[in-house]
């Protein structure tokens, strides 16, 4: 029996692709690169984009929108 394929590696190309985007995109928002990856497929990042700019903490504005 093989073992269960999970979390990126179940992802194609273009899914992780999109993943990678979607965690550069909340890392450069100031979102630790851990977080990110757990959070980049759950999560718009143009909410937690609005509340920084409006000068929420990255980590709290995460927090809000999780």
């Amino acid at each position: 029996m093989e073992p269960a394929i999970t979390g990126q590696e179940a992802m194609g190309h273009d899914e992780r692709s999109v993943h990678n985007w979607r965690v550069s995109q909340l890392t450069r928002l100031g979102i630790p690169g851990t977080l990110a990856e757990i959070h980049a497929d759950r999560i718009d990042w143009h909410q937690i984009a609005r509340l920084v700019r409006r000068g929420c903490p990255p980590r709290l504005a995460l927090r809000i929108v999780l």
